[in-house]
């Protein structure tokens, strides 16, 4: 069960995967008050359809909103209209889960798998932290309290192994995916700028690796649920302290070296 105690929380890439399991985790808390933006590229379209049917489960808790990481307009537009339904009290919690993944070394990368995967996964999640930034101040302002936690006003980056210098090298064979471990180094270095950044408001901000889950992303081999992976997760969300702020974790709260 989720150890999040987080009021209003946004997560993006919401419709399938670990995103969608997030989404299911957090309804299934008794958390009073908790409204969940659950964001995604096309909320009407059928790779969503188990989203809207959890959302028609929960209509006082999930809210469904259209946001594609690839477009700096549809994050604008997000923006505006979480903003309009947030009130006073801001966004506690905001969950940059959304990324794509794509094959290749360097003899095979082309020219167009890099800026894909850099738009969706370090370009996205820029300018998603800075739209959404006045709401997380909002909440870090509102709550009174000092020091940093993830129930107050927090970045969480969902990143990977994969974006691990000292580590992916011994793993390259074996994952040859060199355009998405690029965009997650970047999406790492995003992570601890941010967090040297977002300390001055308090805003707790760092990188969490799920583990290598049975998703469309991760594939049939993978060792791990999606159910176990979140559960980890949430539990390192909900304990989050000023500590880990700039930091790389994985669902067991194991540092993962940069």
């Amino acid at each position: 069960m989720a150890a999040v105690k987080a009021c209003n929380i946004l997560i993006t890439g919401a419709n399938r995967g670990l995103g969608l399991e997030t989404v299911k985790q957090l309804t299934e808390d008794s958390c009073p008050k908790r409204h969940i933006f659950a964001t995604c590229r096309d909320p009407d379209g059928p790779r969503s359809e188990a989203l809207r049917e959890l959302a028609k489960k929960h209509p006082s808790v999930i809210t469904i909103i259209r946001l594609d990481a690839n477009d700096p307009c549809s994050i604008k537009e997000s923006a505006k209209e979480v903003g309009s339904l947030l009130g006073n009290n801001g966004l506690n919690l905001l969950v940059n889960n959304a990324g794509i993944v794509a094959n290749g070394t360097i003899q095979t990368s082309s020219a167009e798998d890099m800026k894909n995967t850099f738009n969706t996964n370090v370009i996205g999640p820029l300018l998603i932290i800075k739209e959404y930034l006045p709401y997380l101040q909002t909440a870090a302002k509102a709550s009174g309290t000092p020091g940093m936690s993830s129930n107050k006003a927090a970045v969480i980056n969902i990143s990977t192994l994969g974006g691990s210098m000292s580590t992916m090298p011994s793993l390259y064979k074996q994952f040859p995916v060199l355009p998405y471990c690029v965009s997650k180094a970047g999406f790492n270095m995003l992570t601890v700028l941010s967090a040297e950044e977002l300390k001055a408001d308090e805003i707790l901000c760092m990188a969490l690796h799920p583990g290598w889950v049975k998703t469309e992303m991760g594939g049939e081999k993978a060792p791990l649920e999606p159910k176990e992976s979140v559960e980890g997760m949430l539990r390192v969300i909900g304990s989050l302290t000023e500590e880990q702020h700039g930091g790389f974790l994985d669902y067991t709260g194991k540092p993962i070296p940069w």
